[in-house]
């Protein structure tokens, strides 16, 4: 996934930089760059990475003071946007198909942390409900299940 979004980035003329940060910073985005702290995984890097696409999409201005209403409503927009584009439905159904049934081989199947899997599925259950219907599946948030309807 860390590839797909690196190539994502390229193609929206988006430089990415990996650094060393000091402190719990993960990763920044500004100016059309964008800085992921280079001590993660994989999995956690392209968790970053596609939090920080999402800013890049839906934010604007400088958001760095959490204490303001409106930069905290931009993060969380951003962070939302990552979890769409990390753990599409598709994606589960097509997970689904090839027969993965737990959440850990779910995050390993999407190369993703087991954490933002998790916060995607509260995600889309706050956006969804508990139950949701693609096609000729149905979904259950919480536990997550999926079902294939008979034809």
């Amino acid at each position: 996934m860390y590839e797909t979004l690196l190539n994502e980035a390229h193609e929206e003329k988006l430089e990415v930089v990996e650094l060393h940060f000091r402190g719990r910073i993960k990763g920044l985005y500004c100016d059309r760059v964008i800085g992921i702290n280079r001590n993660m995984t994989t999995a956690e890097k392209a968790c970053v990475l596609a939090e920080e696409l999402g800013h890049y999409h839906t934010s604007v201005g400088d958001i760095l003071d959490q204490s303001q209403v409106v930069n905290r409503k931009q993060e969380k927009r951003a962070r939302r946007w990552g979890y769409e584009r990390l753990v599409p439905l598709d994606k589960l159904i097509e997970a689904y198909e090839a027969g993965v049934r737990n959440r850990q081989e779910l995050s390993g199947f999407l190369g993703v942390t087991e954490k933002t899997f998790l916060a995607a599925l509260k995600h889309y259950q706050g956006k969804l409900g508990l139950q949701h219907q693609i096609r000729n599946y149905i979904f259950f948030f919480e536990p997550l299940m999926i079902f294939k309807e008979i034809e």
